[in-house]
């Protein structure tokens, strides 16, 4: 047997009386590539660094955040609106009284009684027609009596017209004297005066006469008739006289209407208006301006305007009650028209905050009407001023502001009309700090 032994240890073999190979101890991997102290140290001072430019950069947002902030609230912000001269269109409506474009009494101009009468009341008659005849007999047998007069003025005359000729040739043949001569002339110029007078007693006779028919002067409907046949008929007018017929022109009808003061500039000839009825409540007439009285009544403060209305039908009578509607345009010299928020009563009376350049400035205005949510402003404002929706004492005169714009809030407005109107009551938050 041999003496060597082989001793195994692990996975090697070795033979007995080797010496043992040392034990080598596993590496890890990159053992021998360490970065040592200063590696160590070096990423401390990189970790650190990056902590301290976070926290730099969280700082200095935080500064700019705060002076934002603060600059953001020291700024005062005012809601503001646009006002603008008053283009809404106004509905006026004033009473009326329908009256005939022409209406007149026709009375009897020459002595008798009514022998005839050919129209009655609601007959429509044409300009000359015949409406009554007048039974005159003492007119004429004065015109026979006034031709008789005549006709023995006319003889007188022919026979001093002779005379005078015959005197003429024998004073030229120095037969008579010129005293002789003188009185044949004068004898003949006073026939000749005879007869123009009587002759103009005849023509005025005549034309008495000629009055015993009634003439329609215009067309026209008889409204009255006064007399029946066989009442005597006085010439003359008014008590004096005797009426016979009332004729008014229908077509076209008259309405008077009186326009306050303050829309009578609105107002020109040949301007339309709609007239309402109640007994015609679903159809309405039209109706149009042809003149007005040019001058403001000082008792009502009114101007007394004229209208126009066709009346072909005859559907409208004289004398009815209706409702004249207008309908009137603003021109340039309208108010300007503001919201009931936007103004204050200070000492110097009503003051209004306006916003030019951003700055704040106190404007006193004069108010007109108000119409509840807005008013109007006769003076002190522009067409396109911005004015502050509820502003308070804090506004300064000259103090920097921003603005906003006020939402428009629907209201009543002029005319009664329901319209937009911008800024009006419900902007609450006028002065407001921003944040």
């Amino acid at each position: 047997m041999n003496s060597e032994t082989t001793i195994v240890k692990g996975p090697e073999k070795r033979k007995a009386g080797e010496p043992a190979k040392p034990v080598e101890t596993p590496r890890r991997l990159g053992a021998g590539r360490g970065l040592g102290g200063r590696g160590l140290v070096a990423l401390v001072v990189l970790g650190l660094a990056l902590l301290l430019a976070v926290g730099v950069w969280n700082h200095v947002a935080r500064n700019r955040a705060e002076q934002q902030f603060a600059q953001a609230n020291a700024e005062t912000v005012v809601n503001v609106m646009t006002v603008h001269r008053d283009q809404k269109a106004i509905d006026l409506v004033l009473p009326g009284s329908i009256e005939a474009n022409q209406v007149t009494t026709l009375y009897a101009r020459t002595n008798g009684y009514l022998g005839q009468w050919l129209v009655d009341i609601g007959d429509n008659v044409k300009a000359g027609q015949k409406l009554a005849v007048i039974e005159t007999p003492d007119v004429e047998q004065q015109l026979r009596n006034a031709e008789g007069t005549l006709n023995q003025a006319k003889s007188n005359f022919e026979l001093a017209r002779a005379n005078a000729v015959r005197y003429a040739d024998l004073y030229l043949k120095k037969v008579i004297d010129a005293q002789d001569n003188d009185t044949e002339q004068t004898t003949y110029q006073a026939a000749g005066a005879a007869v123009a007078a009587a002759q103009a007693n005849v023509n005025l006779l005549e034309q008495d006469l000629s009055f015993n028919q009634i003439i329609a002067p215009f067309d026209g409907t008889i409204t009255y008739r006064f007399l029946d046949v066989g009442a005597l008929v006085a010439a003359g007018s008014g008590s004096a006289g005797t009426a016979i017929y009332s004729l008014a022109q229908t077509d076209p009808l008259r309405i008077y209407v009186y326009v306050p003061q303050g829309d009578a500039p609105l107002l020109a000839v040949g301007s339309t208006a709609r007239v309402v009825t109640r007994e015609y409540p679903n159809r309405f007439f039209q109706a149009t301006v042809t003149r007005t009285a040019g001058a403001i009544d000082p008792l009502s403060r009114t101007l007394l305007t004229e209208l126009q209305i066709p009346n072909k039908d005859g559907a409208l009578y004289a004398g009815m009650y209706g409702e004249i509607e207008f309908t009137l345009h603003p021109n340039d010299g309208a108010p300007i028209i503001v919201p009931d928020n936007a103004f204050m009563f200070r000492a110097a009376g009503a003051e209004v905050v306006v916003v030019k350049d951003n700055k704040i400035h106190w404007q006193t205005i004069q108010v007109g009407r108000d119409y509840g949510t807005v008013l109007e402003c006769l003076t002190g404002l522009q067409d396109g001023d911005m004015v502050v929706v509820n502003p308070t004492d804090d506004l300064q005169e000259g103090m920097d502001v921003k603005t906003q714009q006020a939402p428009p809030i629907p209201g009543p407005g002029p005319g009664g009309n329901s319209q937009g109107t911008q800024g009006t009551q419900g902007v609450k938050e006028a002065i407001q700090p921003k944040s």
